[in-house]
């Protein structure tokens, strides 16, 4: 994977010129937002790519649960904040569309309630790992993520179980999508996920390598004492 790395980490800076280039240029404009709309190339792609990553949190955290995996733990805490990440690109792209389309930055519609509220039990679930200490954080920290994920199916059918402000679904369920701009989506998308995967992996080598440290450190600690008793002799 050291290898690989530079090689996947080109070809994802390509993947993301190329989004970058279809979103702007190629995609057609829409006949009643304008050039406004092309913002949703970045805040849909985001919403899916932090669903993929509060996906592997939870079941990340399920399998620490239930075998008190420590690779599992280390999994859960990366994905936790690349979900994080790509969830307030969410919250920032979205009233920037919002202002010029629906005449203000925010309204307390369910779906942008939900996902919110999603942000914040997230970033609670990091600032515990951060702040707290002792060996339950990593047990508390599993069960507020499986918490939080929760509240996915709410953020994610809440344009379908109740009327709301934010736009129905144009994929599926009768909507009706551009299918080139169908297909920039899924190209930002792509480019998203190869992106994020990328940085979460590299987020992962570096917790298991802290965690790593942290424990050779904790040994020297406690064979300290005893070269110095022995010493005293």
């Amino acid at each position: 994977m050291k290898r690989a790395f530079p090689i996947l980490a080109v070809l994802t800076a390509v993947l993301l010129s190329y989004a970058l280039y279809e979103a702007l240029v190629v995609a057609p404009t829409d006949a009643l937002q304008g050039d406004v709309y092309r913002i949703i190339y970045y805040h849909v792609p985001s919403a899916w790519t932090m669903f993929v990553f509060f996906a592997i949190n939870f079941v990340a955290s399920v399998v620490y649960l239930i075998k008190r995996n420590l690779k599992a733990d280390a999994v859960a805490v990366s994905a936790a904040e690349i979900g994080v990440v790509f969830c307030t690109v969410v919250l920032v792209t979205g009233p920037i569309w919002a202002r010029p389309v629906w005449g203000i930055w925010w309204t307390w519609d369910v779906r942008l309630t939900s996902t919110l509220v999603l942000w914040l039990i997230y970033v609670s679930y990091l600032t515990l790992r951060r702040f707290a200490s002792g060996g339950n954080m990593p047990v508390l920290a599993a069960a507020l993520a499986i918490f939080g994920a929760l509240d996915m199916p709410l953020v994610y059918f809440s344009i379908w179980f109740f009327r709301t402000q934010h736009p129905q679904p144009v994929v599926g369920d009768g909507g009706s999508i551009d299918p080139r701009m169908f297909q920039v989506w899924l190209i930002n998308w792509a480019a998203f996920l190869c992106f994020g995967m990328l940085v979460f992996w590299s987020r992962y080598r570096l917790e298991v390598t802290r965690r790593d440290v942290e424990q050779i450190q904790a040994m020297q600690s406690l064979a300290e004492p005893t070269r110095t008793s022995g010493a005293l002799r």
